[in-house]
């Protein structure tokens, strides 16, 4: 047994889940268990300039490192409310982030203390589950249980209170489990019977189509996937958000689908008869809820961990409740058993060419002239340059979401997007997560000069931590999802939607980043060539056309004509 305080015995349950990346800012509230990392040699602390960005930060971290992500909130009341937005949005993207915040101390508690704010109740809607420590006794086991609900499917951010008399109260400890001791986990399997019916609908369909969702990307599950396509002759399509499921270069992969997807893995979805849905939800990304961005006659086979989801927004023929890779590998099995399978061949030799035919028309129709430049060239652009194993961030917003799919993702993971939360702002500092979860591949952020303003701050991070991703700021001067719903639904009448800017190339510089301004297309290649080796945290301010807009959300406006 020894004794220690609540500070210290946190920092040891750290050490015992193997957390060796700590995001965090500093805050009195916590100041004994700061006390106790500066002797946590085996935990990097990256101390960041906002809350909100260094859980972005942390969310990047858990989808590329497969672990938890951890961010400390040093303060209670704003330090802990500062969480709130990048918890929601790790939540909508079933990231396992692990936040810890500083807390009133429990004498405190509803006297309109300084800094007070009901904190177990501010995060119940944007967590799986939000625990208050009620003494330093009890330290280890819930931040045994916050790693182990974050990191159970299905996954999703968690928050643990820490109040400042827990943390520098004292109590005895023994030694402290690790997580092979208390969190054995096992992917299940599908069961035989629902696994026999779903490889002979699939063996009998003429037009077969597999959806493979974050099931398989998150689990990185790409030859299982690819592995069953095969064997089903069929090709594959990605949900939204997630097109480095499956390699670019496999001659199955559609790309992504949906509203926000392209023509070809479009059709696919609309015009099959039997849908594997992979690891999805077949939600709103996917399909906007609506029968125009799936075949209603096909017959849905859904493969989900969480059985809550299975036929949730549109009724399946066969719901399977297991995990996506270990099913996929059951079907696959199962096919192998079947005679040949002739009736998909003419439907997908006829999608390979179709895609094939796409690629080549994506590519010849680029405007790669205009000036200032156009999406389809800049697209085209970072294409032709980015290395095969980038990794790619994404914001919201038009240019970005059209960046989504125009991009090719060769080495899954290499695509982080704010999925459903949609959230501006996201891109550049979940970038530095990822790369500190991958230090040898190329980090790319893509977002607009909005997006990167608000977060513009981090660059001091990065710096001092030597994260050396390069940030691509697609600077259109304006607020460009919204402004485009004023152009095509509200007669332009423009209000709020321009944005006014420093250069954001000599900002970086001042930050002691490296700073590109590029205006033309062979000066934004040149600046993504030499950023990737320049040693440094790099920026690329390139300027976009304004009147280059798109109406991603025409269906919330379909009611005022345009």
């Amino acid at each position: 047994m020894e004794k220690m305080t609540g500070g210290q015995a946190a920092v040891k349950a750290l050490e015992a889940e193997g957390v060796s990346t700590l995001f965090g800012l500093i805050g009195s509230a916590t100041m004994e268990m700061f006390d106790a990392l500066y002797d946590a040699r085996g935990i990097r602390f990256i101390g960041v300039h906002d809350e909100r960005t260094g859980t972005h930060m942390a969310d990047g971290y858990a989808r590329m490192s497969g672990q938890a992500g951890v961010i400390l909130a040093g303060q209670n009341g704003p330090g802990a409310t500062n969480l709130v937005t990048g918890l929601a949005q790790a939540k909508a993207a079933y990231s396992p982030v692990v936040s810890l915040a500083g807390a009133l101390a429990s004498g405190h508690v509803y006297r309109d203390a300084f800094q007070e704010v009901d904190q177990q109740a501010l995060f119940k809607p944007v967590t799986k589950k939000v625990w208050t420590a009620t003494g330093a006794d009890r330290v280890p086991e819930m931040m045994r249980e916050a790693f182990r609900e974050a990191l159970a499917p299905r996954r999703g951010p968690v928050q643990l209170n820490l109040p400042r008399d827990v943390l520098s109260g004292q109590a005895e400890f023994g030694a402290f489990q690790t997580p092979g001791q208390y969190r054995p986990f096992a992917a299940p399997a599908g069961a035989p019977e629902a696994i026999d019916r779903a490889a002979a609908m699939l063996a009998k369909a003429a037009r077969p189509v597999i959806i493979a969702g974050g099931g398989i990307k998150n689990t990185g599950a790409a030859e299982p996937c690819l592995a069953l396509a095969e064997a089903a002759g069929c090709p594959v399509v990605t949900s939204p958000g997630h097109g480095d499921a499956v390699p670019f270069g496999h001659p199955l992969n559609a790309g992504q689908m949906g509203p926000r997807g392209n023509v070809v893995a479009s059709r696919l979805v609309k015009e099959a008869d039997v849908i594997l849905a992979l690891g999805t939800r077949i939600g709103f990304n996917s399909t906007f809820y609506s029968y125009d961005n799936i075949n209603e006659r096909a017959e849905i086979i859904q493969v989900e961990m969480e059985p809550t989801a299975i036929g949730r927004y549109f009724p399946v023929s066969l719901g399977i409740h297991g995990d996506a890779p270990t099913v996929a590998g059951q079907l696959t099995a199962a096919l192998a058993k079947m005679d040949a399978r002739t009736k998909a061949e003419a439907w997908t030799e006829a999608f390979k060419a179709e895609r094939s035919a796409y690629l080549q028309t994506r590519d010849a129709e680029a405007d790669v002239d205009s000036t200032p430049l156009q999406p389809s060239g800049l697209f085209k652009t970072l294409r032709d340059v980015l290395p095969k194993d980038a990794a790619i961030t994404m914001d919201a917003g038009t240019l970005c979401l059209q960046a989504t799919d125009a991009l090719n993702y060769w080495q899954p993971k290499s695509l982080f997007t704010p999925l459903d939360f949609g959230l501006v702002g996201f891109s550049f500092a979940c970038g530095l997560g990822v790369k500190l979860a991958a230090p040898d591949r190329p980090v790319v952020s893509l977002m607009g000069d909005g997006g990167f303003g608000m977060t513009v701050s981090e660059l001091s991070t990065a710096v001092d931590h030597g994260i050396n991703t390069v940030t691509v700021v697609m600077n259109n001067c304006c607020w460009g999802a919204e402004k485009a719903y004023q152009r095509d639904f509200f007669g332009e009448r423009y209000i709020g939607a321009d944005v006014s800017s420093p250069p954001f190339d000599k900002l970086a510089e001042l930050y002691g980043a490296k700073g590109y301004r590029a205006d033309t297309l062979p000066q934004l290649a040149e600046a993504v060539e030499d950023a990737l080796q320049c040693g440094k945290p790099a920026v690329i301010d390139t300027m976009v056309d304004p009147s280059a807009l798109y109406s991603f959300r025409r269906d919330s406006f379909k009611h005022r004509g345009g």
